[in-house]
This record gives C-alpha cells, sequence and structure tokens, in this order.
C-alpha cells in the first residue's frame, strides 16, 4: 500500500499536533518539505531544487545508488540480531582498522553518535576507574543524558555544571584567549588543561577522559591550533585519563588530507578512543567506537557483558562498506581538498570588499564564514548571519545554517560530492546578499529574521 500523500499544511499541522516541539524545523517560520533528493540536491513538494550545504549525515550524497544497492540486497539476504555470528561485521571492522592507527583496532558498533560517546564515557571510567571528565567550552558530544553533562552547550541552559565535569577554554585562535599573534596557541592552549587537571587533584578528584571534538563544531568551526592534542594527551595520560577524540561530524575524509580529522595534529598523534556517527551510514543509523586492546580489555574483565542488539547488524555494516568504496572509488577526500580549497578561496575574496566578514576558517570541506560588526572588536554579527541564511534560501534555494557561541558562523559541511560549480553559486549568492545588506544599510529587528 502506497504511502498518503499529504499537503505541505497537512504535514505540519500534523507536525506540531504529534511531534515533540523542541525537535525543532529548519526554517520553522517556513519549513522546507523535502520530498524527494539526490547527491548534494533537495527537492521539495513542487519540484523545486535546493542546494544543501548542511547535510553532512549525507556524506557520500542524498540517496547514492551505490549505499542504496547494498542496503536492499543485504536486508533481502539476512538482518538479525548482532550476537549471530556473520561476516560483515568483521570485514567492515578491518576496513575501518585499515584508515586508523595500529594501536585503535577494537571497535563496538552502535546506533548514533550519541550511543558512541556514551560508551566512550564507560570504557574510559571502567579504564582508569577515575570520574571526572574533561571538556572544551561550548562543545556538544551528544543529547544522552550522560553526554548533555559533558556538552557546556547544553548543560549551560539546564541544570548546570556537574562536580565530575571541568571545563577547559575553547582553543580560539580568533577570538579566544590566545590568538594568531600569539607564538604558540597549542602549547598556550594546553596549559590551560594542565592547570585544569593540577585545580582538580587539589580538590582530591581524578580525572578519567578528557573529552574533544577533533573539530569542535558547534563552538564554531574552529581548528585545532598544531600541537594542542598532542600535548593534552600527555598532561592527561600523566593524570591517568584517555584521551577520546570526537570524530561523528568530522570523520570519514570531510578534511580532505586525512581520513580522520585528528590526524590534522600530526602523524605521531593517537587518541586512545575515537568516537565515529554521521556520515558513516550515509544516512542510515550507523556509529562506531574505536579503541586500544588495553581500554577493551578492561571493559570486559569488569564481568558485565555488554551487547546492542542493532549495532553491527548485517544491513548496517553492507550500507558502512559502501560507503568506504564510494569515498575511495568517487576520490571523495580529493574532491574535499580541491572543492574546500576553491571555496575558502573565494570567500577569502569575498572578505576583502565586505567589512562584515570577520574570519574565514575551515579545512577540506568543512568551512565557516564568521560575521562581526566591528572587525576590531569582533563582535558577533548574529542577526545578519541569521538574515544570511534566511535569504539563501529564499531567493537563491540555497541551504546553509549557522553555529558558534552566538550564532554568527555561517557554516558549510555538504555532501561529499559538493561541485566547484556549488561553491561558486553559494559565494556568488552571499556577495549579493552581503552588498544588497550594506547598500540598504541593513537594520535587523528580530522579526525580520
Amino acid at each position: 500500500m502506497a504511502l498518503e500523500k499529504l499537503r505541505k499544511e497537512e504535514t505540519l499541522a500534523m507536525r506540531k499536533r504529534l511531534i515533540g516541539q523542541s525537535l525543532r524545523l529548519f526554517y520553522s517560520e517556513d519549513p522546507v518539505k523535502i520530498v524527494r533528493a539526490r547527491g548534494q540536491y533537495l527537492f521539495d513538494e513542487s519540484g523545486k531544487r535546493y542546494l544543501d550545504c548542511i547535510s553532512n549525515v549525507h556524506h557520500v550524497g542524498h540517496c547514492h545508488p551505490r549505499i542504496t544497492k547494498a542496503a536492499a540486497a543485504q536486508m533481502e539476504l539476512l538482518n538479525t540480531n548482532s550476537r549471530f555470528l556473520h561476516d560483515n561485521i568483521v570485514l567492515y571492522a578491518d576496513r575501518l582498522a585499515a584508515t586508523l592507527p595500529e594501536r585503535l583496532c577494537v571497535f563496538y558498533f552502535v546506533n548514533s553518535g550519541s550511543e558512541a560517546n556514551d560508551l566512550a564515557l564507560r570504557l574510559s571510567r571502567q579504564y582508569t576507574q577515575h570520574e571526572d571528565v574533561i571538556v572544551i567550552d561550548h562543545a556538544y558530544h551528544g543529547h544522552l543524558m550522560s553526554l548533555i553533562d559533558i556538552s557546556p552547550y547544553k548543560f549551560r541552559k539546564l541544570a548546570g555544571q556537574k562536580e565530575w565535569v571541568h571545563v577547559a577554554p575553547l582553543p580560539d585562535t580568533y577570538r579566544g584567549i590566545y590568538q594568531e599573534g600569539h607564538p604558540n596557541p597549542g602549547q598556550a592552549y594546553a596549559d590551560t588543561v594542565k592547570d585544569l587537571i593540577e585545580e582538580v587533584h587539589s580538590k582530591g578528584r581524578k580525572i578519567s577522559a578528557f573529552f574533544a571534538e577533533s573539530l569542535p563544531s558547534v563552538g564554531g568551526h574552529i581548528i585545532l591550533p598544531q600541537g594542542y592534542s598532542k600535548k593534552v594527551a600527555e598532561y592527561v595520560r600523566s593524570a591517568g585519563g584517555v584521551f577520546v577524540a570526537d570524530e561523528v561530524q568530522t570523520g570519514f575524509g570531510r578534511v580532505g588530507n586525512h581520513f580522520w580529522a585528528f590526524q590534522l595534529q600530526g602523524e605521531d598523534f593517537c587518541p586512545d578512543i575515537v568516537t565515529m556517527g554521521k556520515p558513516m551510514g550515509n544516512g542510515h543509523p550507523l556509529a562506531c567506537v574505536a579503541t586500544t586492546a588495553e581500554i577493551a580489555r578492561a571493559f570486559t574483565d569488569n564481568g558485565v557483558e555488554y551487547f546492542n542488539t542493532f549495532g553491527g547488524n548485517p544491513v548496517s555494516c553492507a550500507i558502512g562498506m559502501a560507503v568506504l568504496d564510494v569515498i575511495e572509488e568517487e576520490d571523495l577526500r580529493g574532491n574535499a581538498i580541491r572543492v574546500g580549497a576553491h571555496l575558502k578561496d573565494l570567500l577569502a575574496k569575498l572578505q576583502t570588499r565586505h567589512e562584515i566578514i570577520g574570519d574565514i576558517r575551515g579545512v577540506g570541506l568543512f568551512v565557516g564564514l564568521e560575521l562581526v560588526t566591528d572587525k576590531e572588536k569582533k563582535t558577533p554579527a548574529t542577526e545578519r548571519a541569521a538574515w544570511v541564511v534566511k535569504r539563501l534560501k529564499e531567493e537563491h534555494q540555497i541551504c546553509v545554517s549557522t553555529d558558534g557561541p552566538w550564532e554568527s558562523v555561517v557554516k558549510f559541511k555538504p555532501p561529499m560530492c559538493f561541485s566547484m560549480e556549488d561553491a561558486e553559486l553559494v559565494v556568488q549568492c552571499i556577495d549579493g546578499i552581503l552588498t544588497d545588506m550594506k547598500a540598504n544599510d541593513l537594520k535587523l529587528e528580530k522579526e525580520d529574521i
């Protein structure tokens, strides 16, 4: 039986009635109803095409035929509880191991990035027998209660900071405490973690883990200064803790030059635990924790069985392997390097003409455009950033969104098939909007956005 087709107004009315309203829609004042998608494009119920600059989940492109074929073929053959023996889980783990440092050789498959980070928290506590966690300011690690507790982006708006959670400064070299002019910002920011560890120890507490997104996304598309992670790992391990790299947003070649964003910190840097999710299944719920044999052994030795009914099931693993095939065969890492560099170059040219552009940062197809109302003071241009997003959608059918502590960073995390022409179109449209904004000396009120 075919699904009933609803008019947009009916869909919206039913959503408001049936779906929790804290789950907000993109463009909530005038949401886009998407009925199909392919590659980097979304299509609404009238056939209008939108360029998708934000779906980092659909990593190799929406509805990639290679992925849907692999899913359907495996679904027709076998999908079962992951505690039955089958080939896909071990073959997929072996493929993932080939992309990681040798130390990271044991895998736990789960269904979401949140599940992965929650398990990483359990692994680190079991291994170290300590409780406390250090996180970076403005971090977001997932929606489970355990992860809200270690996500300043969330807990500052809710119950507040738990006594076992400690927040280190965001290593932001644009507007943070140590900026681009500093001779060694990586070391300076790492030393703030060292000071924090000493403060924790002075209270008689002990560090279990340091959690960090390899490229802080919600924090404003931050590129960690060179040397930061290696020094932090040194300090954390000396305190008996482990280093957890959250790659849920940034893994699987998005940065181009490397398969994992933590590798930007150098060939000799290796986390103790890596979590992965979103892009892993190209929209299918698939996530994973990779760790060392020592940490995995400690988790096993606690005598409590761990199982995940769906994590690592045959269909999920078939999809995961198909994603790896497409990344390699279509040279999507190479595309991220070329198109990402072109996008940044085009935005840099815009910066010379528009005072509102304070900073451009990113690597591969992970790029942020920070807008400011005053370049010297770096005052966040929150309303103007929202206005750019609104106009790109309404006038040009381009979907982007904002991030950062003040929602002043226009972010680009498109599907990896994003093209040179797509980059040129987006920048041309932003140029027109900023030019118009300046010409009309636009004063924005909240109701305009």
